[in-house]
């Protein structure tokens, strides 16, 4: 029976629970500390769309674009209409920026702006030694219809440029800015800052997501730590805007530094980092690092027609981001960089998208994810004359998804006769196992006498292209690394 509307169900038991994570990996990263707390209270862990009905259902909601506020909306009522019964906690950065909306999607539910995310395991774990049959209080402090006022001023959010369906976004899975639901089985996502200041035209972050703020170095060294007891193998650090780090004077390299000498990872990436913060100092210690820090980035790049870079409000021009590739191969040899463009950005005329297909192509990168623009309300970028009409952002973002293609499928077949370090993740309905080479290249390959390969990392010879995944290797297991313990158990993703 589901509960009287706006009364909220009487607290039982809490037996399982389900994570349903539509953010960003910052917000992934927060989203494993809540699965370590469940699990270490002995709650079950299940898939939010498999068949078990959870008790308790964890939301976390995205404001990148219009189309994620919805998709936020349409998983709360999803996950209201599934679990009449459960207890529902919405948090991330669409409670943010429009609790109101939130709120009306399950008026029962309880919210949790990014002000207040730091004190969500805390709520969740009061929540769980409530009693049976008390009252599901409201943690935040004001029942759902005063809601508005405590969003006066917004203090989370995300990058804001808008995706009109999701055939504008390539690899959201891997890179991007939205994630699949669950948590990752072999990767930690390791927040190390959040927040940004630098105010680009399209973006809402300093609205949503407040100023840049650190992580103390302390806190980042015990989650990493935290993350390698409980099994994982790869640790990605992430933030709103990573490069902008400093802890007391202590930046980016300097912490990635730390990382290396007091903890025994075994692999590091970052998320993604502006090209103006990918200094030498940082490309030292990846350099010098015995091969723990993978050879891969992910430089937004936006735009190569400089005009457009001003409008956007880009730190950074096509010549700089050209002279940082190489300067980035160059001390990695074999590295792969990923980048960011949005197409259709107002003011992008022929010329400009054409400059910026003929970059894109002259770099060579590993992959791109593609972006076309629309106005996001309460950014500058909303308000600029030479808005581009529909039919051309939606032709010059197929553009360039096919050349997006073509870029991955020719960095792949790079990778052919090498031996690569795979971390295997989930296998494959054929059976065969996949992962992630350092390079970030999807790797697929037969187990040997069928024994699971999750979490171990196995060294491959890269033979073939996996056709029909022009993007994707296939080859001969060499050797398996299995001497990291094994992951806890936890539901399938």
């Amino acid at each position: 029976m589901s509960p009287e509307r706006g009364h909220p169900p009487a607290i039982q038991p809490i037996r399982c629970a389900a994570i349903a994570n539509l953010g960003c990996k910052v917000n992934q990263s927060e989203m494993d500390g809540v699965e370590r707390l469940l699990h270490a209270r002995g709650v079950e862990l299940v898939d939010p769309h498999g068949d078990v009905r959870p008790d308790l259902v964890v939301v976390n909601t995205c404001t990148v674009t219009a189309i994620a506020d919805r998709k936020s909306r349409q998983a709360i009522r999803r996950a209201r209409r599934a679990n009449p019964n459960a207890r529902i906690v919405i948090t991330g950065c669409a409670v943010s920026v429009d609790p109101e909306a939130m709120a009306a999607a399950d008026p029962l539910a309880l919210l949790f702006d990014n002000e207040a995310k730091s004190r969500l395991e805390a709520e969740l774990a009061s929540l769980l030694d409530l009693a049976e049959g008390q009252p599901m209080p409201t943690h935040s402090g004001v029942e759902p219809a005063e809601r508005g006022a405590e969003a006066a001023e917004p203090t989370a959010g995300a990058r804001a440029f808008e995706l009109e369906d999701d055939e504008s976004i390539e690899g959201a899975g891997e890179d991007g800015f939205t994630e699949a639901a669950g948590i990752d089985r072999t990767r930690a996502f390791v927040k190390i800052q959040d927040g940004c200041s630098f105010h680009c035209t399209y973006c809402i972050i300093p609205r949503a997501r407040g100023p840049e703020r650190s992580v103390p170095a302390g806190e980042v060294l015990a989650e990493v730590r935290r993350a390698l007891a409980g099994g994982h193998r790869e640790i990605v650090l992430t933030g709103i805007n990573a490069g902008t780090y400093d802890d007391a004077g202590l930046r980016l390299p300097g912490l990635v530094a730390r990382i290396l000498g007091e903890t025994p990872v075994e692999r590091i990436r970052l998320s993604s980092i502006e090209p103006q913060h990918l200094g030498d100092e940082l490309l030292a210690v990846w350099a010098g690092s015995g091969g723990r820090c993978l050879p891969h980035f992910h430089v937004p790049l936006q735009s190569a027609d400089d005009a457009i870079l001003r409008r956007m409000g880009r730190r950074y021009d096509a010549a700089a981001y050209r002279e940082l590739v190489g300067r980035v191969r160059r001390a990695i040899p074999g590295v792969a960089i990923h980048a960011d463009v949005i197409v259709g950005f107002p003011g992008e005329d022929e010329a400009a998208w054409g400059a910026t297909a003929t970059l894109l192509r002259e770099l060579s990168l590993a992959g791109v994810h593609v972006f076309r623009y629309s106005a996001r309300p309460g950014t500058p970028a909303a308000r600029m004359v030479g808005q581009v009409d529909g039919r051309t952002k939606k032709r010059r973002a197929a553009d360039a998804l096919a050349l997006a293609a073509d870029l991955r499928a020719a960095f792949v077949r790079a990778q052919l006769g090498r031996e690569v370090r795979v971390l295997f993740e989930r296998q494959l309905p054929d059976g065969r196992w996949i992962g992630h080479a350092e390079s970030h290249a999807l790797v697929a390959v037969a187990p040997p006498d069928g024994e699971p390969l999750e979490n171990a990392i196995g060294l491959v010879r890269a033979e073939s292209i996996d056709h029909p995944a022009a993007d994707r290797l296939t080859g001969r297991l060499l050797a398996v690394d299995r001497v990291n313990r094994p992951m806890a158990d936890r539901p399938p993703k």
